[in-house]
C-alpha cells in the first residue's frame, strides 16, 4: 500500500515522464514532419511540467516580505517557463513555417520521400 501512495503523491513527476517518453518516441519514429513538430511540443511541455511542479509550496506565498507569512514560494521558476513558452511557440511556429516551404518545393513532408529523392539524383 505504502507504494501506491508514494505513485499517487507524486502523479505530476508520473505525467511529466509519460508526457516526456511519448514525445521523444514522436520525434525518433514517426517520418512525417508535422508529427516531429507535435512530438517536439509534447516534450518541450514535459519540461515545462518538470520545472514548475517543485516552483509551487503548499502554504507559500509571495515573496512580499511581512511578518505575517513565514512560508515563500519561489517565483522564478515560474517566470522561466513563461519565457520558454513564448519561444517554444516561436519554434514550433518556424517549424510550422519550414515544413510549409519544403512541401511547396518538394511536394512532401514524409523524411523517407525527402532523402531517397535526394540520393537519387
Amino acid at each position: 500500500m505504502q507504494l501506491l501512495e508514494q505513485i499517487v503523491a507524486h502523479y505530476n513527476h508520473w505525467i511529466t515522464i509519460f508526457l516526456m517518453v511519448s514525445g521523444l518516441y514522436i520525434v525518433i519514429a514517426r517520418g512525417n514532419m508535422v508529427k516531429k513538430l507535435v512530438g517536439l511540443s509534447l516534450f518541450q511541455t514535459s519540461v515545462y511540467l518538470l520545472y514548475i511542479s517543485p516552483g509551487k509550496i503548499l502554504g507559500g506565498t509571495a515573496p512580499i516580505l511581512d511578518d505575517k507569512f513565514t512560508v515563500y514560494s519561489n517565483p522564478l521558476p515560474h517566470v522561466l517557463i513563461l519565457t520558454a513558452i513564448v519561444v517554444g511557440v516561436a519554434t514550433l511556429a518556424l517549424g510550422l513555417a519550414l515544413v510549409i516551404r519544403i512541401n511547396e518545393a518538394f511536394g512532401t513532408i514524409e523524411e523517407d520521400e525527402l532523402f531517397g529523392e535526394q540520393e537519387e539524383n
